[in-house]
């Protein structure tokens, strides 16, 4: 389990979507990791994925199916996928806390107007109480390093590398990192947005 000594829950969650507009980009696939526990979802998106998204992901769209690398993916719909990720939420110790790298600028405010669109912030907001922000959090506590990407992170404190851009990996790997910091509530808490007032 992800917690820290008398620290609330932390899942950490990645999105892919259809580019970096936070403001109309659509989610692709949605994944977060807790301890052991993984939720991963694939989503067909209305809007086109643009190019750099192509090439970053993988993924396309034709016809309405998803591929990634030319393989089909099962989706289910939007609402389907957000309703059991506040599901998979809930059943943590809440209100938990959900960690990105780069939240604060991307993950977060796609996430929560996604779930306004849909109507359920309300509902997202009893299970969730903030959002964690990795990459404000690492620049701030490590300086001097050379790049702050999860990659670069994860290649400097834990001399691995992995599939990046791939939502479950980069969740499970978030999680890693942060454990391998060892920091103390002080400091992490800096770092926390809260949902309800931020985004």
């Amino acid at each position: 389990m992800s917690t820290m000594s008398d620290f609330k829950t932390i899942v950490f969650f990645d999105l892919e979507t259809t580019g970096l507009d936070t403001t109309v980009c659509d989610i692709i696939q949605l994944s977060a990791v807790c301890g052991e526990r993984v939720f991963n979802v694939y989503t067909v998106p209305r809007r086109e994925l643009t190019e750099s998204a192509r090439n970053v992901t993988g993924f396309t769209v034709s016809d309405g199916v998803l591929s990634l690398r030319g393989r089909t993916v099962d989706t289910i719909p939007l609402v389907e996928a957000l309703t059991s990720f506040i599901a998979f939420l809930r059943s943590f110790r809440h209100p938990l806390l959900l960690a990105a790298h780069s939240a604060r600028r991307f993950d977060a405010p796609v996430l929560m107007r996604v779930l306004r669109q849909i109507s359920l912030r309300q509902e997202f907001l009893q299970v969730v109480s903030g959002f964690l922000d990795t990459f404000l959090l690492s620049k701030n506590v490590y300086y001097g390093l050379a790049s702050y990407s999860q990659v670069n992170l994860v290649d400097h404190f834990l001399g691995q590398t992995y599939d990046a851009h791939n939502a479950v990996e980069d969740a499970r790997m978030l999680q890693n990192l942060f454990n391998s910091w060892s920091l103390n509530r002080r400091t992490v808490s800096r770092f926390i947005y809260n949902a309800a007032l931020s985004f």
